[in-house]
This record gives structure tokens, C-alpha cells and sequence, in this order.
């Protein structure tokens, strides 16, 4: 194994050529058309951040050791970036082309809280609009071959970032400004936002335009924002990850607008939405045009969050062709399974699957709620109206402990819902009612069962 070091006068390997590059394929099962996931095969050379001058105290930013780091591997053609056990401080880390952060066991990557320590503002989102925004904390932007791997550890601190969890004033305007920045087609470099007051959080992990992902064993412990936001993405492997994060908008996993992934083998714990499928909001959805696909997710465990696979609200751009099986919520959870949208998204959702999952205690079993806005209802005026097509929807073998609903269909009169399917679903207890339904067609329910009902209407079986 070839180890780079730290001398006066840097010499650098020859990088690969592109037709050197090795890969391995995974090949998924899905009810849809899913292509092979190529997994980057990393050459065999380490580049220990220690070599660059990161030192373990506690108190010293290693923010330039990990970029010299990173640097160093890229210019070589790829290989590990090594973080040792121990706890390192840092500000933003940055990937180049063909790095794999390898987080060894024992190993602490701990983010500063200090918003300087992540301008200049890069090129990100917040909720589904383009922006330049204060750095994610670990972040790509149109990068291949990259990964984050080993059972380490990424931990911000989040004594600042707590502060900015509500919603002032200040923070309400900035998000109108930006709402109507999107609205009106003002280039994404105009959007400055990490001014004044705004207040808009980094993500954690923040890939954009990245091809060939891989993130792989390690934990996650806290986060500013959404904990891990893949966007506009294609290609990648999740697998392996303990992730915990229980703030203001912590959802666990977001892909946006991106493709061909699979979610595999993943603990999450949330104080959001856990697994999410997301694809951009409103106008700047519309001109990006790229659909979020041909993503599975199996043998997942949700301890807590407000959905197990939820789809939405941003998700103009369109999703189709996902798939969630052998997954479980064996605590609590909002809505176990929720696709959500409103008049100003267009868009479109379809082909989507869910089966094999198992819930403890949930408000709805499954819901279509095509009237979700949250605080933007009242906070920006609807510039456009656009319905969401939402067709082509399966759910079968469910086991739930205890719900106030199994499920909830709420469509649009204009655009109703279409061939959704509910098949085999067992719920202990019912507290409310069984199942409603407006707007929607071809509707098909078999073998939905309960054992006790609590409710006040109680609809028979099928």
C-alpha cells in the first residue's frame, strides 16, 4: 500500500486515466426496470490526515489538514482519506473527484458551530429552492467517485445552530425573498443567503450533481439541518448507517431529483421525516426537470420520526419508480407511509411500492394528502397553480400495532388520485376510523384487517 506523506516538496502520483477506473456493479430487485448501481472500486492508498498536519486537541481546526488531505488523494487518482480514532475538530470538508473519507473506528469528525467557518456560501437548497447558502458541513458538488466509509463518526456541535431552529421574523422574510426569487427565474448566483439574519442551516451532508456515491457504516449524531440530502445524484449505495439527529428539520435521508440508489441496511433516528423522496419545488423544479427514480430501500429500521418513506411536498420536478420493502418502525411514527403535495407543485407521482414493513403505533397506516403547504400557506401567495398527477400506488403486507387510521386518501377534484392499491394490511387497534376517501379512483382494498376498534365509524371489511 502507497502512503503519501508530508514533505516540503510535494510529489504526487500520476492520476488514473479514466478507462484505468474500476467498478463494481449491484444489482437490485425491483417491480420496475432498476439498472446495475456502480460502486467506484477506491485505489489502494491511504492518506492519513495526520500527514497534513491534523492534531488531535480538541481545540485546533484541521479544516486545512483534511483539504490538503483531500487534495492530495485526488491529485494521485482517489483512494482513502484517513481519519483516525480520536476526536478532530474542523470546519466544512470539501470532496474532490475519486475520495473516500474513511472514518476508522474510534474516529470523531466534530463540526464547529461558528457560521463564518462555512462561508463563502456554495452553491445548495434549502426546501427544494436553489440558493448559495453557508457550506454544508460535509459536501460535493459535481463530483464522481466518492464515498464515506468505516465505523466513525460525525458529530457537529450544536450549541449555535440550536438558536436558529425557530422561526423569527427575520427568517420568515428571507424565505419569502427567496420563494420569490425562485418564483421569478433569478439566477441561482443572485440568491445569496448566508447574509445577515437569515438564518437558513447547512445540511450535513450535502452531495450535488454527484455520480457515483457510496456511504457506508459509519454514524451520524446530530445535525443543523437535513441530516444526509443527495441531490440531483446518480448512482449510489447507503448502507450500514446508525443515524441520529433529532432537531428542527432533521429528516434522515433526502434524494432529490436524484436516481438510481439504493438504501439498504440503515438505522434511523429522527426528529423529521426518516427515509424521504423528494424533486425540487414549484418554478425552480420545473426548469431543472429531472425526476427523482429508480430508488430502493430494504431492511431499514426507523426507531423514530414523523414518517417512515415519506414523498414530498417538494416534488415538482416528478418521482417515480420506488420502492420500500422489509423495513420497520418498531416504535412510533407520525404516518408510516405519506406522499403529500399541494396546488402550487405540478409534478408528478407514480410507480411507488411499499411492502413487507412492519409499525408499533402511527397516526395513518398510509395517506395521499394533496393539501400540505405548512407555514407557506399563509407566508407567500400562490404565483401558479399546478395539480400533482398522482397514480399507480401499492401497499401490501402490513403489520401495525396500533394506528388512529389505516388510511387516508385526500385528492384534488380537479386531478383525482388513480390505482392505488391497499392489500393485506393487519392493524391490533384502530382508534378513529378505518379509512377515508375523496377524490380518488380505482381505489382497491383487500384484506384489510383490525383485531380492536375504537373509532366512531366503523366501515366494514372488504
Amino acid at each position: 500500500m502507497i502512503r503519501i506523506v508530508a514533505v516540503t516538496a510535494w510529489v504526487y502520483l500520476l492520476a488514473l486515466p479514466v478507462s484505468a477506473q474500476k467498478y463494481e456493479t449491484v444489482n437490485v430487485k425491483a417491480p420496475f426496470k432498476m439498472e446495475p448501481i456502480r460502486v467506484f472500486v477506491f485505489p489502494e492508498r491511504d492518506f492519513p490526515i495526520t500527514d497534513f498536519g491534523a492534531v488531535n486537541d480538541g481545540k485546533t481546526s484541521n479544516t486545512r489538514a483534511i483539504a490538503a488531505a483531500i487534495e492530495a488523494c485526488n491529485k494521485a487518482g482517489g483512494g482513502r482519506v484517513v481519519v483516525p480514532p480520536g476526536t478532530w475538530l474542523t470546519g466544512p470538508v470539501h470532496f474532490k473527484n475519486n475520495v473516500n473519507l474513511h472514518l476508522q473506528e474510534g474516529a470523531v469528525l466534530r463540526f464547529s458551530d461558528k457560521p463564518e467557518d462555512y462561508l463563502p456560501a456554495v452553491m445548495t437548497s434549502w426546501e427544494g429552492m436553489e440558493c448559495y447558502n453557508y457550506s454544508p458541513l460535509v459536501y460535493a458538488l459535481e463530483c464522481e467517485n466518492i464515498a464515506i466509509t468505516g465505523k466513525g463518526m460525525l458529530q457537529p456541535d450544536m450549541d449555535l445552530w440550536k438558536t436558529w431552529f425557530g422561526r423569527p421574523q427575520l427568517h420568515l422574510d428571507a424565505l419569502k425573498n427567496l420563494y420569490t426569487m425562485a418564483s421569478t427565474d433569478v439566477p441561482v448566483q443572485q440568491r445569496q443567503m448566508a447574509e445577515g439574519e437569515n438564518h437558513l442551516r447547512p445540511h450535513l451532508i450535502h452531495f450535488n450533481r454527484c455520480k457515483n456515491v457510496l456511504l457506508d457504516g459509519f454514524m451520524i449524531r446530530e445535525s443543523p439541518f437535513w441530516t444526509i440530502h443527495l441531490y440531483m445524484c446518480n448512482d449510489g449505495v447507503v448502507r450500514n448507517l446508525d443515524v441520529k439527529a433529532h432537531g428542527h428539520n432533521n429528516d434522515g435521508i433526502d434524494l432529490e431529483m436524484s436516481r438510481n440508489f439504493l438504501v439498504e441496511n440503515c438505522t434511523f433516528d429522527q426528529g423529521d421525516d426518516a427515509v424521504v423522496i423528494k424533486a425540487g419545488r414549484n418554478r425552480d423544479a420545473w426548469r431543472l426537470n429531472t425526476p427523482c427514480e429508480n430508488i430502493v430501500i430494504r431492511n431499514c429500521t426507523i426507531l423514530e420520526g414523523h414518517t417512515l418513506l415519506g414523498i414530498g411536498s417538494e416534488m415538482s420536478g416528478g418521482v417515480r419508480n420506488i420502492y420500500m420493502h422489509d423495513c420497520t418502525a418498531p416504535k412510533s411514527v407520525h404516518r408510516f407511509f405519506f406522499i403529500k403535495t399541494n396546488h402550487r407543485r405540478g409534478g408528478f407521482v407514480e410507480n411507488i411500492y411499499m411492502e413487507n414493513v412492519r409499525s408499533g403505533t402511527t397516526m395513518r397506516v398510509f395517506e395521499i394528502d394533496t393539501d400540505v403547504l405548512y407555514q407557506w400557506r399563509d407566508l407567500v401567495p400562490t404565483l401558479e397553480e399546478r395539480i400533482s398527477r398522482i397514480e399507480n400506488i401499492s401497499l401490501k403486507n402490513v403489520t401495525c400495532e396500533s394506528a388512529d387510521a389505516i388510511y387516508e386518501i385526500k385528492g384534488d377534484a380537479r386531478l383525482p388520485v388513480k390505482n392505488v392499491t391497499i392489500q393485506n394490511v393487519k392493524v391490533g387497534k384502530v382508534n378513529k376510523f378505518i379509512s377515508k376517501v375523496t377524490h380518488a379512483e380505482n381505489v382497491k382494498e383487500k384484506k384489510v384487517r383490525f383485531d380492536e376498534f375504537k373509532g366512531v365509524e366503523h366501515l366494514p371489511e372488504n
